[in-house]
């Protein structure tokens, strides 16, 4: 935490109002923050969750640009006068995103993150914006309403459709912005079946439809695997779990999932010949 407080304060923006949201924290979060009192306004208190404090930070603040920053996530250097100088260039947008990092617990860049340009279709297959690099005109987010605080896991996902379903626009700056932290007790992480599932259930009620690209994440996400599938058990267990997503939600198997599935059964074949 110290970590992302000092990648604030290090901003050479020189209008920048901070306040810190804790939940009520029985670590060593609250001295930390008496530490720094003198630069920055916080509360510890019991909340609803994050979005819910993220809610309450956004109504207290005063400023006409918004953003927020989890604890584990850091601000690079110039973050901010990039982000504002962006929102300058573009008048229209309701919101800039940058490049980002994901970082390793010690700060390591383990890779980019996979940051795409603006293209509010994408957005029913993947995420593509880097959530502490987005800062948001405030008048946007009152108009689109705030972070849906039923969510644990993909408000920001939830907000970006909701943003570009409303009409509005997010303008991609190439700067790198910020880094965010991975590590085994991040909730993304720990719970990736619970995440993805929530995912499959927010992309549906905003379009009806789950993309392929989800419910295979998801189904991955279930049995635990992250890159590919390791044996032809977990082969048959994908198919069978993104076949029953696909009946749920999308009603009809896409031919793009068939030849996915033929594929993993294909090679399913060739190791079992293989091991003979």
């Amino acid at each position: 935490m110290r970590t992302t407080i000092e990648s604030v304060l290090k901003q050479d923006y020189p209008r920048i109002e901070y306040l810190v949201i804790d939940g009520g924290s029985t670590d060593e979060t609250v001295s930390i923050l008496r530490e720094y009192s003198d630069h920055l306004r916080w509360v510890s208190e019991p909340d609803h969750g994050q979005a819910h404090a993220i809610n309450k930070g956004w109504r207290q603040a005063s400023g006409s640009i918004l953003a927020y920053l989890n604890s584990d996530d850091v601000y690079l250097p110039g973050a901010v006068a990039q982000a504002v100088a962006a929102l300058a260039d573009h008048p229209e947008a309701a919101a800039v995103y940058g490049e980002g990092y994901h970082v390793d617990e010690g700060g390591r860049i383990l890779e980019r993150y996979p940051t795409e340009p603006f293209n509010p279709d994408r957005l029913q297959e993947t995420c593509f914006i880097c959530q502490p690099t987005v800062f948001l005109r405030r008048d946007a987010v009152e108009q689109a309403g705030y972070l849906d605080e039923s969510l644990r896991y993909c408000m920001d996902y939830d907000f970006w459709i909701r943003l570009t379903r409303a009409g509005k626009i997010l303008s991609h700056t190439p700067h790198y912005l910020a880094s965010t932290r991975l590590h085994a007790d991040a909730k993304t992480l720990d719970q990736r079946g619970k995440a993805h599932a929530e995912i499959v259930r927010v992309t549906y009620r905003h379009f009806g439809r789950v993309a392929p690209s989800l419910v295979f994440g998801y189904a991955h996400a279930v049995l635990g695997l992250h890159n590919r599938e390791s044996s032809i058990r977990d082969r048959l267990s994908l198919i069978g779990i993104s076949l029953a997503t696909f009946l749920r939600y999308n009603r009809s198997v896409p031919r793009s999932a068939w030849a996915v599935w033929w594929v993993w059964l294909r090679d399913s074949w060739r190791e079992a010949r293989a091991s003979l």
